[in-house]
């Protein structure tokens, strides 16, 4: 079957749109702090992040994230071309990267809006362009961690030549 390249940017753009579109909708919908429960264990909230993941860093500045987001997007795109092996994978990050790099850049900061906790015990809130970032970067590691010419990125597990 003859290889297309342009399937993972597809993925790519499929995460960065519905991260958008749920950003978008809470960001209109919500505000600052506002939770609406939906289980016993998980709440829609609306949260301004102005750090990284868990808003750690915040003091490094919006300037320093764009600059690391841009680099990285760079990279990535570069990976989803040239390695197969992780091509998912990088593929979700990407999307994730980017959807993230939007909010910065469009507003100086992070819209995150998925809350998981129990009791008063909270996981710091989350979004969708977060969830693939993670996705993919277990996935990378999954791969690092198989035995040589499998992999989690492939429809039969085994990396193409």
């Amino acid at each position: 079957m003859k290889e297309r390249p342009y399937m993972p940017f597809l993925l790519s753009a499929g995460v960065f749109i519905v991260d958008q579109i749920t950003k978008l909708f809470i960001k209109e919908h919500l505000t600052l702090f506002e939770a609406i429960p939906v289980l016993p264990f998980f709440s829609i909230v609306y949260v301004e992040n102005i750090g990284s993941a868990f808003g750690l860093f915040k003091s490094l500045g919006n300037i320093f994230f764009i600059s690391v987001s841009v680099v990285a997007i760079v990279v990535l795109t570069v990976l989803v071309l040239k390695e197969q092996e992780n091509r998912l994978s990088f593929s979700l990050i990407l999307g994730g990267a980017a959807g993230n790099l939007t909010d910065r850049l469009a507003h100086g900061y992070v819209i995150d809006f998925l809350d998981i906790y129990i009791g008063r015990y909270h996981w710091p809130a989350f979004n969708v362009a977060d969830s693939a970032l993670t996705i993919g970067i277990i996935l990378v590691a999954a791969n690092a961690l198989l035995p040589a010419g499998h992999s989690l990125n492939t429809k039969d597990g085994r990396d193409r030549p």
